[in-house]
């Protein structure tokens, strides 16, 4: 239950911060790999590294991470679809991938499994979509809903409260 407020708490908090909206909706866009592919993954170390080097939210990528693990579950039978077409079934791609098979290091990004690498290219094109939804819910919901809640009494009395004062104090921007 506490984490599911603490979830809660940094969805609002990403919603209300001054962060631009791109940056919101590129970090869920990156996390969604993260909820989308399976875990133990080279790919998504690289997306972790991202998510903490690129300028975009980081809460907003390991929010995108909790909303599409269970589509990614969901969605295993499909992946397992995509990446058995591309790997076993493709015959132009056989030297391709024997090659990245016989290359040093390249085996260890798991490639070669058909869940993770069908997951993999369907994140891939799911990214912009993915990003420009994002985007567009940000946007509504600050135009609309975050407006609002801003103006209500029960959040004002909690931003004039001494304890929020020094919440703010403490918490990085």
């Amino acid at each position: 239950m506490l984490a599911i407020l603490k979830l809660l708490q940094s969805l609002i908090k990403t919603l209300h911060s001054d962060g631009r909206p791109w940056q919101i909706a590129v970090g869920v866009a990156l996390g969604s790999a993260l909820g989308l592919t399976p875990l133990v993954s080279a790919h998504n170390l690289v997306i972790v590294l991202l998510l903490c080097v690129v300028n975009v939210s980081f809460g907003a990528g390991m929010l995108g991470w909790v909303i599409f693990t269970p589509l990614g579950f969901a969605l295993d039978p499909v992946f397992d679809r995509i990446g058995r077409a591309l790997l076993v079934e493709s015959d132009a791609l056989r030297p391709l991938w024997t090659a990245w098979y016989n290359t040093p290091g390249v085996p260890f990004t798991a490639f070669n499994n058909t869940v993770t690498l069908g997951s993999l290219v369907g994140w891939l094109v799911l990214f912009l979509p993915i990003t420009a939804a994002s985007w567009w819910f940000v946007l509504e919901y600050r135009r609309t809903l975050g407006a609002r809640l801003e103006q209500t009494k029960a959040m004002q009395a909690i931003k004039a409260s001494q304890l929020y004062n020094v919440y703010r104090w403490f918490s990085p921007e």
